[in-house]
C-alpha cells in the first residue's frame, strides 16, 4: 500500500502556485499602485492616481491637468528610479493621462 503524504498547508500550496504561474513579478509590479503615495511624495500624490500596470511594466497614471502631466513627464526618470528601488519587477514606462481624478 502506498504511503500517504501529509496534507499541505494552504498558504504553502498558494505560494507554490503563484510561483509556478509566474505571478510573483506581476504582483510586485502591481504593488507600485499601492505604494504610489509613499514613493512619489504627497505633492505628486495629491494630483495623480495610478490606475494600472501592464504585464510588460507600463504604469498608467491619471493626472489632474495637462500642465501637471507635462511637468511629471519631465520628471519620469526620477519617478521610475523611486518606483523601481528594491523591486524585482521593473516599471519600464509611465503613461501620464490628463483628466479628472477619481477619489479613493
Amino acid at each position: 500500500m502506498a504511503e500517504r503524504k501529509a496534507p499541505t498547508r494552504l498558504s504553502e500550496a498558494l505560494t507554490e502556485w503563484v510561483r509556478r504561474a509566474g505571478l510573483v513579478r506581476r504582483m510586485d509590479l502591481a504593488r507600485a499602485v499601492e505604494e504610489w503615495p509613499e514613493r512619489v511624495g504627497p505633492q505628486i500624490a495629491a494630483v495623480t492616481r495610478p490606475e494600472s500596470v501592464s504585464p510588460d511594466g507600463m504604469l498608467r497614471v491619471r493626472v489632474a491637468s495637462a500642465a501637471w502631466a507635462t511637468e511629471l513627464s519631465l520628471m519620469t526618470p526620477r519617478i521610475l528610479a523611486r518606483l523601481n528601488a528594491g523591486r524585482s519587477g521593473r516599471i519600464r514606462e509611465i503613461r501620464w493621462i490628463a483628466g479628472p481624478l477619481e477619489r479613493p
